[in-house]
């Protein structure tokens, strides 16, 4: 195909002298431009451009223009020697040229102006029609073979594309983001950075070539690689400047009042221009495919691929960490009323799916207008060799467009369904694992786990319902090259035409370099429709108001005095507008002087928590205005603690103030507890403090508030959790005391002291305020009710003093519990080395082995019968070819048709049985493991985050489910593939396996060297996913305290920090990823050029070798050709797998947690227990074996029908005697019994239900209210109400729309005392004989703690009641009481005995509170 220089040179005379007319097109256009340089340059030579040009917009504006210098001067030279006649004429257009790229060079190079005349829109404009017209040659100029005027036009075009680029960026210098410091320059700052990433990481060979990961490839091959040794990123994709510059985009949006703002355009005018600059760099490398010569092909095609890939994929890496980041922030930023329409499960899959799917865009994307410029390309070339014989294929290929479209639909459909589902799934997995010790106590464990199958089999009808219509994609698009082939041959034969092996085989290249493109179209379309699918959800919770624009203030308001004005406010939970009248807080009017302390009082549900979050800004004010004077802390009526160290959580991000520390520790009663622990308060806090009892949660949520230094506190029912002694020091030295007695303190409460001592009186009653004022002047209608006796003497707070001291003088020893406690919360365990195969081996048992077994022989058979086509169509060719054909052409073609049938009949196969198998595997997966956790014994929820968890069912769940079969899928056709074209070399010229003998070893160290790296990254980059979304599930919680104290820029910092130690794992594995690939592709590039030279040596007779007939020639050629390449996606695709495969080995980590012992080898009847008979003896418990013991040698006994007290300080271990009982951890000495029977020889969950507990922190699921009291559905309705009114909530239940009413995510519906109202009426429900209360009454009034302990006394008759109280009111006239210090019993009795005993310890107690 070479032609020699003189050819070429009259090919090129003789067609411009036939073509006057081009010539004179030609000059004109090269005269015009260089008049309109010219004209430019004068009219605009006092402008100047304002904006530096980048480096790559130097590249293109300065070397395509000396380019097209250089080839008209070589043009001009080439036609002078070879223009034999003389004729000038000839020399106008290269002279011409020549000239108008000097002017162009001249004028960027010279003219201050330069940016002007070449983005002005006249220029562009001629441009755009100098290309087009040079387009319309094209064709002509190929097929003569015009070197030199092929590449002026590409010069021309580039040129023409790069000026419009330019003029494009100009317009819009709004939505551009910062470039790329690697390869921009646009000013001092990031040329300073360029150089020091380079100094850290290489030189530019390095950069380019991606040599800096060797060091880490080195190090991974021989060590485990830790979070220190991952590279650094590069400065612009830092995440905090990723979120900057998308959230800057959206607040553009929303400030150009656009109707409904769009996550896409935010995207979009952030990474669009870098992102349509890298469609540049596509276009070329799909072009360059299609090119030759074959080996410089590969060798520009190898950098380029890996270039294109790096750059894409730290784009990908930017708006991932943007994504993540904007969703995180408006999670802080939006109220709860405004957040109330999505659930927490909802936000949690935005976070840690739709994430991912809108990353996805990017490939997706380029990919949507690349696959097909590919196939048209492919086409072309087709057309070159069959001519119109392809088009019966192409028609094939046309009519699966609208089914294809159709299946599109269809999947876009059953995705939003199967979200939904997710969502739900998540959002009831995080419900079971914040309260798992609740539901192991109430025995539900087991239902709930059903309950949560339930739901993950619909989400897995929906998510086959989309494998299986991808299943029909894969089918359609895998047969379309077969029939293809099958079409344009059979065609081409009937039409008269002769096939020879030049023309079969290059159309199987052709038809070879469409099975990617048309494969991968489906995934592209389905990418598409996941992530615009994701866009619109994300959107949409990105839409929601902000808290500071939500908030509605008077402006009118200007008093100095006053900490808070409240004028006519009305207030809803709700987001929707339509539900405006279901108004939680009704016409509200408060002021409040500054400086005071506020009581806000009022029975169960009266809405004294709603008051305070209308305050808090967390409900929508609906009417009215709300303002708050200064700064705020707050102290919710659950406490949230962080994960982490006592100090971090009472600093919260505040500087360390040692003086204020130590004072408010001691005003809140900590230093006690913190000196038990060694490491102080250095000591670690587990997730959500569970390893801390609720009065040790409460004082250091209170802690964090005191130490805030605010100028007002907001409190909800601190003293509820704690003893009168803890709450009498509290009132004393920090409400009352000197840190806060200068402070606007607003605080929720029941306790009668706090109330007398408080300046003002706010008295709540359904919503509104029903009074105000000071005690004194409190009406009587009201008074009675919160005149009962005090529970502790403000007065006398010495005894707590001297128990301070005494505490302290024991326990200076104790140096264990702060190892334990900063131990709780287990580091995340990452295995080492390669993924075992007891992995592999367990996927495929989770997805069957039968069906295992069909897809390895379809897949196998499949390749066979594409290898059967292939050589039948050799035969074919070389028979043919010899003209002693014994056959006709209808049979060769109806041979062939057998084969397509076969390989279609196989693909399908194939395509069903991976969707069958991979689903099969999610609803094992799933199954599995929600019953291994269900069954754990509750010391594993109390080391392990809830968010690491949530992480295996979200993350990992999802890549088992989507990602892990289609890498597999992958696998299997690369080897297989693989198999065939080893098969067919051997079949045709062993010789060939023998030259690929070294290579295979260089390959195999290369593989050996990636992989072990690779693996460690992969577990370095699950384990550094967990902290985000543990972050992130934290964060959720607690929002409202964030937003109360004004953290939120704190916490972005902290979840920024966690989301860079994963971009630098992410960074990572690309890095490493493309460094394989590269040298890769380079191995298969020398490769291909020594098959080659054998091939032309064979073919010359110069090798003593024969290579068979031309069409095995052909086909061992273009089997040749591809295999390095598979070689490389075989490992690539092999290491992804491996990748994938740790979320199974994740997975099954948790499959291998120890067990609760749930059988037992005495049985129970339904009645059980008969009498309530409870016997401790001698029982020692401890929660961890680090831990010393939390009881101690316990020895007492509770007659059937008693109801007894469990008194102490906070942590004296009140409710481990309830966790003993339970079974909830196992006693380490001693035995329980409960009428007789050794708790530890009964089955677990029939031992749970038979018991009834009212748990310390109440728990409502969402769902139907009926459910949450009954789930069995054991109680007629009848008995519900009449137990709910008996139990003071029967009118709330009848205002929210009684038993069917919905409940919402975390009981939201109901104030906390109402909650535990409620979890009182389940406990009545059970009928059980032995009722456990665990402070069941410490979040409602007085008034109605009587009134319920009169419910229990009439409703409990003959029932053991075993219950654990700080009021001492509560439990004076209990039957007996049990009162513990750390975990010793110290005395028991009647409380009328000991009272009489003034040596007795609870003497001492009721003395103090008297």
């Amino acid at each position: 195909m070479a032609i020699t220089l003189t050819n070429f040179t009259f090919l090129y005379m003789d067609a411009n002298l036939k073509r006057l007319g081009d010539i004179v097109l030609g000059f004109g256009a090269n005269v015009v431009t260089l008049l309109l340089i010219l004209i430019l340059t004068i009219t605009r030579r006092n402008g100047r451009c304002n904006r530096r040009k980048s480096y790559i917009e130097k590249c293109l504006l300065y070397v395509t223009p000396a380019l097209g210098a250089c080839l008209s001067c070589v043009d001009l030279v080439l036609l002078v020697r070879t223009n034999r006649r003389r004729e000038v004429i000839l020399c106008f257009v290269p002279l011409s040229g020549f000239v108008m790229w000097i002017a162009v060079i001249l004028s960027l190079k010279f003219a201050c102006c330069a940016c002007h005349v070449f983005t002005s829109q006249i220029l562009c404009f001629w441009w755009i029609f100098r290309f087009l017209t040079d387009a319309l040659h094209l064709n002509m100029i190929f097929t003569l073979q015009r070197v030199q005027e092929i590449c002026l036009i590409m010069l021309d075009i580039a040129f023409g594309i790069s000026i419009n680029v330019l003029r494009i960026k100009q317009a819009h210098p709004k939505i551009i983001p910062l470039e790329d410091p690697l390869i921009e320059d646009d000013d001092d700052q990031k040329r300073i950075v360029r150089r020091l990433f380079l100094e850290k990481n290489g030189s530019w060979w390095d950069l380019f070539t991606f040599g800096y990961i060797g060091s880490i490839m080195k190090h991974g091959s021989v060590k485990q690689l830790e979070l220190e040794n991952l590279l650094t990123l590069p400065p612009e994709m830092d995440p905090f400047t990723c979120c900057e510059n998308l959230l800057r985009c959206w607040q553009l949006q929303e400030c150009n009042n656009y109707s409904t703002p769009s996550l896409i355009w935010s995207i979009y005018g952030v990474y669009g221009w870098p992102y349509f600059r890298l469609g540049l760099l596509k276009v070329f490398n799909d072009c360059i495919g299609f090119a030759g010569p074959l080996l410089l092909n590969r060798l520009i095609k190898s950098f380029l691929d890996t270039q294109y890939t790096f750059r894409l994929s730290k784009l990908k890496l930017k708006l991932r960490s943007s994504i993540m980041s904007v969703i995180y922030r408006k999670c802080l930023w939006v109220n709860t009323a405004n957040r109330s329409g999505f659930s927490e499960g909802e936000i949690q899959t935005f976070m840690s799916v739709d994430a991912d799917r809108i990353v996805n865009l990017c490939n997706s994307l380029h990919d949507l207008w690349s696959l097909p410029l590919q196939i048209g390309i492919a086409l072309y070339l087709l057309y070159t060799q069959v001519k119109f014989a392809f088009l019966s294929g192409l028609a094939i290929t046309i009519l699966l467009i609208p089914v294809n479209k159709w299946i599109s639909v269809l999947i876009a459909s059953a995705t939003e369904k199967m979200m939904k589902l997710k969502d739900e799934r998540i959002r009831k997995t995080g419900e079971l694992l914040t309260n798992i010790r609740t539901l192991k106590m109430y025995g539900w464990d087991n239902w709930f786990a059903d309950w949560l199958k339930e739901t993950r089999a619909t989400e897995v009808t929906h998510l086959a319902t989309r494998k299986y219509l991808d299943a029909w994609c894969v089918f359609f698009w895998a047969t379309t090259p077969t029939l293809f082939s099958l079409c344009t041959f059979g065609l081409f034969a009937l039409m008269g035409h002769q096939l020879d092996a030049a023309t079969v085989f290059t159309c199987l290249a052709l038809f070879n370099s469409l099975i990617s493109p048309l494969n991968s179209f489906p995934w592209v379309i389905n990418g598409l429709i996941d992530a615009f699918i994701s866009t619109r959800r994300v959107s949409k919770f990105l839409c929601c108001l902000e808290h500071s624009r939500d908030f509605s203030i008077d402006s009118g308001f200007t008093s100095e005095d006053l900490a808070v004005c409240v004028e006519d406010a009305s207030c809803t939970w709700s987001s929707n507008v339509e539900e405006d009248y279901n108004l939680t807080i009704k016409q509200v009017s408060l002021r409040v002087p500054k400086g005071s302390f506020v009581a806000v009082i009022g029975e169960v549900g009266s809405g004294k928590t709603s008051l305070l979050n209308s305050l808090l800004g967390e409900m929508r004010c609906v009417h009215g205005s709300i303002l708050l004077n200064g700064s705020v802390a707050y102290v919710p009526q659950v406490p949230w603690l962080l994960s982490g160290t006592v100090r971090e959580n009472i600093l919260f991000g505040k500087p360390f103030d040692s003086k204020r520390y130590f004072e408010t520790l001691s005003a809140c009663a900590l230093d006690v507890d913190i000196s038990l622990m060694v490491g102080g308060d250095m000591a670690c806090i587990g997730d959500k403090g569970l390893n801390l009892s609720g009065g040790q949660r409460a004082r250091f949520a209170l802690a964090r508030a005191v130490y805030h230094g605010s100028d007002m506190y907001l409190l909800d029912d601190v003293l509820s959790a704690v003893d009168s002694q803890v709450g009498c020091w509290i009132l004393q030295r920090a409400l009352l005391g000197p840190l806060l007695n200068k402070k606007t303190r607003v605080m929720c409460t029941h306790n009668i002291q706090a109330i007398s001592c408080a300046d003002m009186i706010v008295v709540m009653d359904k919503g509104k305020v029903n009074w105000s004022g000071s005690v004194t002047d409190m009406p009587k209608s009201i008074s009675p009710t919160f005149s009962l006796t005090n529970e502790f003497d403000m007065s006398s707070p010495n005894h707590l003093t001297k128990r301070k001291e005494t505490l302290s003088i024991k326990e200076d020893g104790v140096d264990e519990i702060s190892e334990a406690a900063a131990d709780i919360v287990k580091l995340e365990e990452r295995k080492e080395g390669r993924v075992e195969m007891m992995v592999y081996r367990n996927y495929a048992v989770f997805s069957g082995w039968f069906i295992t077994i069909v897809i390895l022989v379809s897949a196998v058979l499949m390749q066979g019968s594409r290898n059967g086509n292939d050589l039948w169509l050799s035969y074919w060719v070389d028979k043919t070819g010899k003209g002693v054909s014994h056959y006709s052409t209808s049979f060769y073609l109806m041979v062939l048709c057998i084969f397509c049938i076969i390989n279609s009949i196989l693909t399908l196969v194939r395509a069903f049985s991976f969707a069958f198998g991979g689903l099969k595997a999610a609803v094992h997966v799933h199954n599995a493991l929600i019953s291994k956790l269900i069954n754990a014994p509750t010391q594993f929820f109390d080391q392990t985050p809830s968010g690491r968890i949530l992480n295996r069912f979200s993350s990992d769940l999802y890549t088992i489910d989507d990602s892990l079969p289609f890498i597999l899928n992958i696998l299997l056709a690369n080897f297989v593939g693989l198999l065939g074209i080893i098969v067919v070399l051997s079949y045709v010229q062993v010789l060939f396996l023998l030259l690929l003998l070294p290579f295979w070893y260089i390959y195999s160290k290369l593989q050996v060297f990636y992989r072990s790296t690779s693996r460690e990254l992969r577990r370095l980059d699950s384990v550094s996913r967990s902290p985000i979304y543990a972050s992130f599930t934290e964060t959720l919680d607690g929002s409202s305290t964030i937003r109360a104290f004004k953290s939120e820029e704190h916490f972005v910092g902290r979840f920024i920090e966690h989301l860079t130690l994963y971009q630098r794992t992410s960074y990572s594995e690309i890095i490493a990823s493309l460094w394989l690939s590269l040298r890769l592709q380079l191995l298969g590039s020398m490769i291909v050029l020594f098959v080659a030279v054998m091939a032309v040596l064979g073919s010359g007779g110069n090798f003593p070798i024969s290579f068979g007939t031309p069409g095995l020639v052909g086909l061992a050629l273009s089997y040749a050709a591809p295999l390095v390449s598979l070689l490389g996606s075989l490992l690539t695709s092999f290491t992804e797998t491996e990748k994938e495969m740790v979320s199974v080995e994740r997975v099954l980590q948790y499959m291998d947690v120890p067990q609760e012992e749930v059988s037992g080898p005495q049985s129970l009847s339904d009645k059980w227990p008969v009498h309530g008979l409870v016997e401790f003896h001698n029982v020692t418990m401890r929660y961890i074996s680090t831990l010393p013991p939390a009881l101690t040698q316990i020895s007492f006994t509770i007659q059937g029908g008693m109801h007894v007290g469990v008194i102490g300080r906070t942590g004296a271990g009140k409710s481990s005697i309830l966790n003993a009982l339970f079974r909830l951890t196992p006693v380490c000495s001693g035995e329980i019994l409960v009428d007789g029977k050794n708790i530890s020889h009964l089955p677990i969950r029939e031992l749970r239900s038979c018991l009834a507990v009212v748990p310390q922190s109440p728990f409502l699921f969402q769902g139907s209210l009926r459910d949450n009291l009954d789930p069995l559905g054991l109680s007629e309705d009848w008995r519900i109400w009449e137990i709910l009114d008996k139990c003071k909530v029967k009118a709330a239940v009848e205002s929210v729309g009684g038993l069917d009413s919905y409940v919402k995510e975390s009981g939201c519906s109901f104030s906390v005392g109402q909650r535990q109202l409620l979890c009182l009426a389940r406990a009545l429900l059970k009928s059980s004989k032995i009722l456990c209360l665990d402070e069941c009454t410490a979040n409602i009034d007085v008034h109605t703690a009587s009134l319920l302990h009169n419910t229990i006394s009439s409703e409990c008759k003959g029932v053991t009641v075993i219950t654990i109280a700080h009021r001492i009111s509560t439990v004076v006239d209990l039957d007996s009481i049990l009162i513990l210090d750390r975990g010793i019993l110290v005395e028991q009795g009647k409380p009328q005995h000991l009272l009489q005993d003034d040596s007795s310890t609870f003497s001492s107690f009721v003395r103090a509170s008297q």
